[in-house]
């Protein structure tokens, strides 16, 4: 069998790079290829049961998401997934369905199990870390903070709630509602307060009854959308706090009879399987792959030893495409 001395002399390079390699820490790319192209040629296998029992953890991350169904979260799963594997890391993968109780058991068995770290998006703001911490493991929270000292990867979800709102200020709406997810959810809280912000600004206040809560599924969509146009005054368009909401706030209106190419929705996220041209609904794209890529990036630098104090990266959403002036008629 090969040695990480015949890889790092057929490479060119030194046993220590050859070693940071295939331990996910920081190498050139081009060093990168290098090895693994000799490691290959050798047939070279790293010894992972020796790394395991020198590092008392797996190769093992743990992942933990609230709707595998959501494809914001397939997408982010796809970043982590991408970037483990190019450090030789296999992800395991969790649906909590924002269960609190299914969150905690999930995070006892990364504990139980000796997984090398967790990335997740919790269930709720009182998510309970303390088995896997006190292990010493690193955890990255993503898409949702935690109140623990740990890494972060979020979006700007009140300038993601700004600008779907404002597209349809400028689009010429004027009775802007919005339905948000469930109250108490950092991403909810975040974007309702970009689209009151907005209707503030412009000058329309916030009507009563225009915010609805709702869970991030198409049912709550469609649910608070019926709401909305059951009122006296009912708006002329919805910004919907995910794409979910969203496919049933449009299931609601064809319900109603009312044409959706008539109404001014707006999504923070983008619609799966879209029918209708684009220019219907304005869809504000969030980079769900990159901020999975991202988040599995610290986490293995932090397994990999990564003393740096903590960090929340923050990433910007991008509002695609932009929705032609219009105006609802009810």
């Amino acid at each position: 069998m090969a040695t990480i001395y015949e890889v790092a002399a057929l490479a060119g390079v030194s046993p220590a790079t050859v070693s940071r390699v295939f331990n996910g820490l920081t190498v050139s790319e081009e060093k990168q290829r290098l090895v693994r192209d000799a490691a290959a040629s050798l047939g070279f296998t790293p010894n992972k049961t020796a790394r395991r029992l020198r590092k008392q953890s797996s190769e093992i991350i743990a992942l933990l998401i609230p709707d595998i169904e959501n494809p914001f979260y397939t997408a982010l799963a796809r970043g982590v997934e991408d970037r483990a594997q190019e450090s030789d890391f296999s992800v395991v993968l969790c649906n909590t369905d924002d269960n609190p109780a299914k969150e905690l058991r999930y995070l006892q068995i990364a504990a139980s199990e000796q997984m090398a770290g967790v990335i997740l998006s919790p269930a709720s703001d009182e998510v309970d870390l303390g088995a896997i911490v006190s292990l010493g493991r690193p955890v990255v929270a993503v898409d949702r903070t935690t109140p623990y000292p740990v890494d972060a990867v979020k979006i700007d979800n009140r300038a993601a709630g700004v600008a779907a709102t404002t597209a349809l200020f400028d689009a010429g709406y004027r009775r802007i509602a919005c339905i948000a997810g469930p109250a108490g959810i950092e991403t909810t809280e975040d974007r309702f307060l970009g689209w009151r912000q907005v209707v503030t600004a412009r000058g329309t206040g916030v009507h009563e009854g225009y915010l609805r809560h709702a869970n991030f599924r198409v049912d709550g969509g469609f649910a608070a959308m019926a709401a909305l146009l059951a009122l006296e005054t009912p708006p002329d368009a919805v910004v919907t706090t995910n794409n979910l909401m969203a496919i049933g706030a449009l299931q609601a209106l064809i319900q109603a009879g009312i044409s959706p190419e008539k109404f001014g929705i707006a999504a923070v996220g983008e619609l799966p399987f879209m029918t209708l041209p684009p220019e219907t609904v304005v869809q504000v794209r969030l980079p769900a792959r990159h901020l999975g890529r991202t988040a599995a990036t610290m986490l293995l630098d932090r397994i990999n030893g990564d003393t740096q104090p903590l960090r929340t990266v923050v990433l910007r959403a991008d509002v695609s495409p932009p929705m032609p002036p219009g105006k609802a008629s009810l």
